[in-house]
């Protein structure tokens, strides 16, 4: 069948709804508020922002539903049959940076392309996924967190769960640094190897496990004891995702080449960060742990 935008902006402005009242719930006095754009080029979206929560320091999860009529470079550099095709993006992207080091950052993005929709065969997929971004590392956590990603998918076929897992440790990989952004999860993008319908369907699996893999850990870790060491081990490995987000990250640099809101593409970096000049961890110390056993491969779900 004929993909169906309209269902799927639908389900997004609901996965986002959700989401915000599932963090709001687990945050107690923290609320988001919202601020509605457009875009001059075609669309716009509605970012929703935390700052200053009781557990979360900066949370964003935002809306866009944006169009154009030519794709910027990013897009069309693997996918030439695309130049000069009209196209729309729909999405939610969500960034979680929380206060306590012992409670990581989260990030999670379900989104659909569609491009050539007046024409006789349109291109369209789906993407997204989920990982996660440690700075004190937990096993019971990563366990966690990948089981629920692995549950997430398997209905969609069998080697799915393994090869979207290998795929996000794949793509949050920081090659200048050669190290893993966390300990991962699933990703998948230029999906639609199971029509519409089921891929559709696969996307919202995966929107909808985002919070079930997410609050247990928080509830669990958000009223652990913290000091001056930790907050600036958190401050410098937040650095990471800064250097990720800037120089690797494909949707940042789609948002901004196709003239997205600046302001929205970049609500994922953290609001406070530091760089030290070639830091390392002292052996055998709580950050060390954190690069020997956290930062390495390994297939969480078999644990």
């Amino acid at each position: 069948m004929p993909p169906d935008l309209a269902a799927v902006r639908t389900y997004l402005l609901s996965l986002q709804d959700s989401i915000c009242q599932g963090l709001e719930a687990e945050d107690g006095p923290g609320r988001f508020r919202t601020d509605e754009w457009t875009r001059a080029e075609g669309g716009g979206g509605r970012t929703r922002i935390m700052t200053e929560g009781a557990v979360l320091e900066k949370a964003g999860v935002a809306f866009s539903h944006v169009r154009g009529t030519k794709l910027p470079p990013s897009a069309t550099a693997h996918r030439p049959e695309l130049a000069g095709k009209a196209w729309e993006a729909v999405g939610v992207s969500l960034v979680i940076h929380p206060r306590n080091p012992y409670v990581p950052t989260s990030h999670a993005n379900v989104r659909f392309f569609l491009a050539g929709a007046d024409t006789p065969n349109p291109v369209w997929w789906f993407g997204g996924g989920f990982d996660l971004t440690p700075y004190y590392g937990f096993e019971e956590d990563a366990v966690h967190w990948h089981r629920t990603a692995q549950a997430a998918v398997a209905p969609f076929g069998t080697d799915l769960a393994d090869k979207f897992r290998r795929w996000c440790d794949d793509y949050f990989y920081l090659k200048h640094r050669r190290e893993p952004r966390g300990v991962g999860g699933l990703f998948f993008d230029d999906f639609n190897a199971l029509g519409f319908e089921q891929s559709f369907a696969l996307l919202r699996s995966v929107g909808d496990a985002y919070l079930p893999a997410y609050r247990p850990i928080v509830a669990r870790r958000k009223y652990h004891l913290w000091g001056d060491r930790e907050r600036n081990f958190q401050l410098y490995r937040r650095g990471r995702y800064v250097e990720f987000n800037l120089v690797w990250d494909r949707g940042t640099l789609f948002g901004l080449q196709s003239g997205g809101r600046t302001e929205s593409i970049l609500m994922s970096l953290p609001p406070l960060v530091r760089w030290d000049y070639d830091w390392q961890p002292e052996p055998g110390s709580p950050e060390a742990k954190l690069y020997e056993v956290f930062l390495q491969p390994r297939d969480w779900a078999k644990a």
